[in-house]
């Protein structure tokens, strides 16, 4: 998800290592921080890949920065990756918020849908932390309250999650 996003940030406007690490973290660093041992090794890997560019300018203080910018294949790879997000990036709740926070960059809206339609049968699975001769167990029959408690808010937060993709599905014209 680090590539997804420093693409993703780079998108929308070239920027330093300092201020792309920033953002990244405020995306999702609480849940996966980032650090410059994951993070520059990868910039430099995105550049000689032809999918980043990199110039110097003068900084502030005494230091120059290094800015970054997409391009074109940079730009290309991204709407790549939106438009056919690996499996992981549909079913773990952290990679699909990152992949939200940059779905906006692809133009057509009936390929926005297609990704939400992913994440909504996905979520139409049914599923839960813990299991009992092979179904999942629901709140009522877990059998602690911290458990409970675990599949309540699950419960929760997944039907809300599948309220608005319903509604954006729909508004994007994705509708099934």
């Amino acid at each position: 998800m680090l590539e997804l996003s420093i693409l993703g940030f780079l998108y929308e406007e070239p920027l330093h290592g300092y201020e792309l690490k920033e953002r990244i973290k405020g995306l999702s660093g609480h849940i996966r921080p980032v650090s410059d041992g994951a993070l520059y090794p990868a910039l430099t890997r995105l550049v000689k890949a032809g999918v980043l560019e990199q110039r110097t300018e003068a900084g502030s203080g005494a230091a120059p920065r290094r800015i970054l910018s997409l391009t074109d294949a940079g730009r290309a790879a991204l709407l790549e990756r939106l438009r056919h997000p690996k499996d992981v990036e549909i079913t773990d709740g952290q990679r699909f918020f990152t992949l939200l926070a940059f779905l906006r960059h692809l133009p057509d809206p009936a390929e926005q849908a297609a990704v939400l339609v992913r994440r909504q049968t996905f979520l139409e699975t049914p599923a839960s932390f813990f299991y009992r001769e092979g179904e999942p167990v629901t709140v009522e029959r877990a059998p602690d309250p911290f458990r409970r408690g675990m599949l309540r808010i699950a419960r929760a937060t997944g039907a809300e999650e599948k309220a608005w993709l319903a509604e954006t599905i729909e508004e994007l014209g994705g509708g099934r």
